[in-house]
Order: structure tokens, then sequence, then C-alpha cells
């Protein structure tokens, strides 16, 4: 029978060294001097969580304010349109959930860009002439954040950058950079109703430019793009040859006069991905139902881009599929009167909070024609014994109980953002703290003009 001798050589605090002999039938063969592991503990966080980066966050929860314990707290800082539970959803919506549940037919997985149906349906709602759309065209995803982190993946790689607007939603520098992606501002101008600076967006552009994120009607701005810049916007796009992904998750919210353009519509050469969901339109952000739309009239992505976001889309199965079979009921029976009777809301509580910090000396409102949120200027100037837009805020917050976002959470500083989602008697009230606490601290003589949308 053959015999094995392991001999073990070490000393002191030396790894100890194997010293490794095989004795077969009398015979020793030596193996050589293997160096062991000594286990120990080394458990550290990966590079990307450390890249990992959410402005508002790390501004808001630096704060630590303690709002004035006499007043009753009103938060205008959530663009969350269910928080006060004045805006409910349609009972179709609700319906057919209910619906879906009960048949039990979707308690199961579904495809990992979702079913064939409802992909069928998101493409019905969305084709037109100009941009037409079949199932193979549609993703979904679970909310829209997802196909917006879905799309910059599949079109960007680590070293390559994206242009983002500024002021701009928080989530984009959030994705990019935990990828590895440089994020370039391009300016809005908010004496233009917050149209995108051109000549700047266009002076970004190198050759890592993987591509544009236009953001229409805005968060945080609550500004529509015309049809016209949004032809602007596309003929840049199609002079440097850079792809456009459009968050268009609040399409179609909308006031008054302005008309809402996918601009997917107004392309025929430039690839799009168009990126929305029931969140915001329906109300109902916490069901996690998003799409991307594929617009790709001149084959540009070809397969290699529709194959990437199916590998994509496979590493996380996407979103609930209750919702997804709930999904074509709710694009085709929603009444119209749903979404007048949400826009109308938006529009008089836009119009009120408008008009009420348009007549605060210091204070510099955009008037906004869609989403929900409006953007202030704080002519600091005015306000001297604050430093910067936070300070303003916090200050705010503990004198006030109103809470609003300073603007330098979406790159923007010396602006802060107000959500008019509240119900009426509450935006009244906010104003009217807003107005006294600017009363309070204001110093000099009034200054500027409104600005409002050019229509």
């Amino acid at each position: 029978m053959d015999s094995y001798l392991i001999q073990v050589n070490g000393h002191g605090d030396h790894a100890p060294m194997l010293d490794v002999h095989l004795k077969t039938n009398g015979n020793s063969i030596s193996v050589g001097k293997v160096k062991s592991r000594k286990p120990r503990w080394a458990v550290r966080a990966s590079e990307m969580s450390k890249k990992t980066f959410n402005p508002v966050r790390a501004i808001v929860d630096t704060m630590k304010v303690e709002p004035n314990p006499k007043k009753a707290m009103i938060s205008l800082s959530l663009g969350d349109p269910t928080v006060f539970g004045n805006l409910p959803t349609n009972d179709e919506v609700t319906q057919a959930v209910k619906n879906v549940l009960d048949s039990g037919r979707y308690n199961g997985y579904a495809p990992s860009v979702g079913y064939q149906s409802c992909r069928e349906a998101v493409a019905s709602y969305y084709s037109c002439p100009e941009a037409p759309l079949k199932a193979q065209d549609v993703i979904l995803t679970s909310g829209c954040s997802q196909a917006i982190e879905l799309a910059l993946a599949v079109l960007a790689n680590p070293g390559q950058n994206i242009l983002v607007p500024r002021p701009g939603f928080s989530l984009y520098k959030t994705l990019a950079l935990s990828m590895g992606i440089e994020v370039k501002l391009y300016n809005l101008l908010p004496e233009k109703a917050w149209e995108i600076d051109l000549e700047h967006l266009e002076s970004l552009v190198d050759e890592k430019t993987a591509c544009v994120i236009v953001n229409n009607p805005s968060n945080p701005c609550g500004s529509v793009f015309s049809k016209s810049h949004l032809q602007k916007i596309v003929a840049v796009a199609s002079r440097q040859c850079i792809p456009i992904l459009a968050d268009e998750i609040y399409g179609d919210m909308v006031f008054g006069d302005c008309k809402y353009e996918p601009i997917a519509t107004l392309s025929t050469n430039v690839p799009i991905l168009s990126c929305g969901g029931l969140a915001k339109r329906w109300l109902v952000p916490g069901w996690r139902m998003g799409w991307i739309l594929i617009h790709d009239r001149r084959d540009i992505f070809g397969n290699e881009i529709r194959d990437g976001l199916l590998r994509l889309s496979q590493r996380i199965l996407g979103p609930c599929t209750l919702v997804q079979g709930a999904l074509e009921h709710i694009l085709q029976q929603t009444p119209s009167e749903f979404y007048h009777n949400t826009l109308s809301f938006l529009k008089s509580n836009a119009d009120l909070c408008y008009a009420a910090l348009s007549a605060i000396p210091g204070l510099r409102p955009v008037r906004p024609s869609g989403a929900m949120y409006l953007m202030v200027e704080i002519e600091m100037e005015h306000f001297p014994e604050f430093e910067n837009d936070v300070e303003f805020t916090e200050r705010l917050i503990s004198e006030q109980s109103v809470f609003c976002l300073p603007a330098t959470c979406f790159e923007y500083p010396n602006f802060f953002r107000v959500v008019i989602t509240v119900p009426e008697e509450m935006i009244l009230e906010a104003c009217s703290r807003i107005q006294e606490f600017c009363e309070m601290h204001y110093q000099g003589a009034e200054g500027g003009q409104d600005m409002e949308c050019d229509k």
C-alpha cells in the first residue's frame, strides 16, 4: 500500500511553507514548496459603490434642521404626487390591477423585456406616423429610473462621457458616475423659459461623447420645449452623430397652450431611446412600471443596441407582472377626464404659486409650463446673511417649517424647487410663510422683473 507524508516547515511568525514529499513504495518524491494562505478578514466596499453618489441625499441628509415646532411642517420637496392623498389615480387603473390579481394568471416570471402583449400595448399607445413603433421596439422596465439606467449602460462605456442638463434630475449623474462614465453639464437658460443653450451644448461634444440626455417636460424646471427648439436639439445631435436619451416621464403633462412634442417625432435620422412610464401621468410611482422606446429608423443602433438592451434586461427580471397584466387596460381605458383634471389642478397650483412668489421681494420664480415643479431664483445679494441656497432653505425650515429643495441638488445654486402637487390650501399657506420669511430677511431695494414662459 502507498503511504503519503506531508512535512511542514515553518518558524516564528513567518507563514509556514509546506515541504511536500510523497512517499510511495519506499521511494520519496519531492513535489516542492508551496506557501500556505493565512485566512484573514478583508471585506471592502466595491469601487462601484464608492463611485455612487446622490447629490440630493448628500445635501438633504446633512441639513439636519429642526422645523419650527409652532408651525406644522409643509414639505414641497418630494416629487411624489401621492404623498398628500389629494391626487389618487383613476378607478379604472386600480380596478385593472385588482382584476389581474384575482385572475391568478400573472404570478410567475415574465420575459426579461416584458410580456409580448404588454409591449404591443405600449407600442400601440405611443406609435404615430412620424415615429412608428412595434412590440420589438419596447423594453419594459422597473420604473423609468431603470429605463434610464439600461439606456445609459447600453450606450456608454467607462471613460466615455454623456451630456446632461443643468439644472437637471440628479439620477443621471448618480448612475453615470457609478458606471465610470464622465458627466458634462450643458446649461439651460432661465431667461428663455429654461431652453437649452445650444451653443454650449455643442461645444461639449468630443470623440468620447456617448449620448445627450434631453429631459422634456423638465424636472426640476417644469419647462416644456417648443417644437422649433426640439428641432434645433435634434439638428445638433445629427451634426455631431450622437444619439439622444430622451427622459419623457412627464410626457403629455403640459399646461394651457403649451404642446408636448415627443422628440422622436421630429427626427428622421438621429437614433433615440425614449424613457417613460406610469409613475407621473397615472400617479402611481410606487408601481414601478417603465419602458424604453427604441426609435431607429435609419438602423444606426442596428441589432447591437437592441441585443445589448436584451442582455442588460436579463440581469434582473423587470417590472411587476401584475402591473404588466393590467397595462393594456390602463393605457386604453383610463378616461381622458382623469388626465384633464390632473393637469387642471397642477396648472391652478402653478399659477397660484407663481403669482404669490412673484410678489415677494428678492424672489424671481420662472413660470412652469408642465410637469410638477416650479423653480425660484433667490436674489442672494438681498439676503446677505445667507451664504447660498442651502443655507436659505435650511433657515426656511427652521423658522417657517417649509421645506423646498435647494437647487444645488440640481447643480444650479441660488435657486430652489417647489413641488406643486400639494393641496391648494397648503401651497397658499407655504407661499404666505415664504413671504413672511423673505420680508424678515430681505435687505435692499426690490429688484428685477419676473420671467415667464415664451409662448
